[in-house]
């Protein structure tokens, strides 16, 4: 049975890091590489985000019950993790009930009014999801406050700590560059990492 992983990374088409969450997803479809895992955040993702009218707090719900269902987390930190602010406007907080609100599709429609006219603190130890974090640091409290095994790789051949966001600097010591080269001298994910740090051996 696989093991349902959750993989946070930076998804932007242009200078994310998608080439590394394709390199894991490639590892669960070959033949050569032993890795049997569900990536939790790929296969759940869209059923809130689907609505046009899906709000930052939603989507941040979602990954509670995403992270929640998953046995470690892996979090892919590239050089513009740290400059990422998506998710983390949210006025509900500090402007209260009917303060405006700008969906997460950021439609061309503008604002609309905040849904909640009351908000009350998670009873079942999540992280709340009316925050003015960005979907990447929720995604990180959230899985350290639920005890998940936590992967930190950089999209590098090399450590690069000053790529971590101030949130998962304490982490330092454990993140790890992501890429490797084989004995052709290819590049290549470094495989045996990630099989090891998941519990594979």
């Amino acid at each position: 049975m696989g093991k349902r992983v959750y993989i946070s990374a930076d998804y932007s088409e242009s200078n994310g890091d998608r080439d590394v969450v394709d390199e894991l997803h490639a590892w669960c479809q070959d033949s050569k590489h032993k890795v049997d895992y569900v990536d939790t955040a790929q296969v759940v993702s869209g059923s809130v985000s689907k609505d046009e009218d899906c709000r930052p707090c939603e989507l941040k719900k979602e990954f509670n019950d995403q992270i929640n269902a998953s046995s470690a987390a892996i979090f892919v930190v590239g050089d513009k993790t740290s400059s990422r602010t998506a998710g983390s406007v949210c006025r509900r907080a500090s402007e209260g009930p009917y303060c405006p609100c700008t969906p997460y599709k950021q439609n061309t429609n503008g604002t609309s009014r905040c849904k909640w006219l009351t908000t009350v603190s998670s009873t079942n130890g999540d992280l709340g999801n009316i925050n003015t974090y960005s979907y990447l640091e929720h995604e990180f409290r959230q899985a350290v406050r639920k005890d998940k095994t936590i992967i930190i790789v950089y999209n590098s051949f090399y450590r690069q700590p000053d790529w971590l966001p101030s949130y998962m600097k304490t982490y330092e010591d454990e993140a790890r560059p992501f890429w490797t080269r084989n004995a052709l001298g290819y590049k290549v994910g470094d495989y045996q990492y990630i099989k090891q740090a998941l519990g594979y051996e």
